[in-house]
């Protein structure tokens, strides 16, 4: 059966496959990606870094977006930074690129 060409468009699941804020990844699975143990994950959510989502049934959740920022965050700590250290350090090196960019823009308006 091919759907209705004419009716509205309902997202479906693949819609979800580009979204990288979906929260796709089980902890387990983000812990295999990046390398790293559970309780990192973990200490990323107690550092208020990465909030991940939660399932129906409690588990946490994280998106590619998170994982990118863990990276971050693993990369400075194997390091030897300290993990709220390597926290801050990514928040302020997101904050500083943003005003960089808002810069750009005011400055390309004049």
């Amino acid at each position: 059966m091919i759907p209705d060409q004419e009716g509205p468009a309902t997202p479906s699941g693949a819609d979800r496959f580009d979204d990288e804020h979906y929260p796709a990844y089980t902890m387990g699975r983000a812990a295999d990606m990046l390398g790293a143990t559970q309780g990192f994950l973990r200490s990323l959510d107690e550092a208020g870094l990465i909030t991940p989502q939660r399932s129906a049934g409690g588990h946490r959740r994280y998106s590619r977006y998170q994982l990118r920022l863990a990276a971050r965050v693993r990369e400075l700590v194997d390091q030897g930074t300290a993990v709220d250290a390597a926290c801050r350090i990514v928040t302020l090196e997101d904050q500083l690129h943003e005003a960089q960019r808002a810069n750009a823009e005011l400055r390309a308006e004049d």
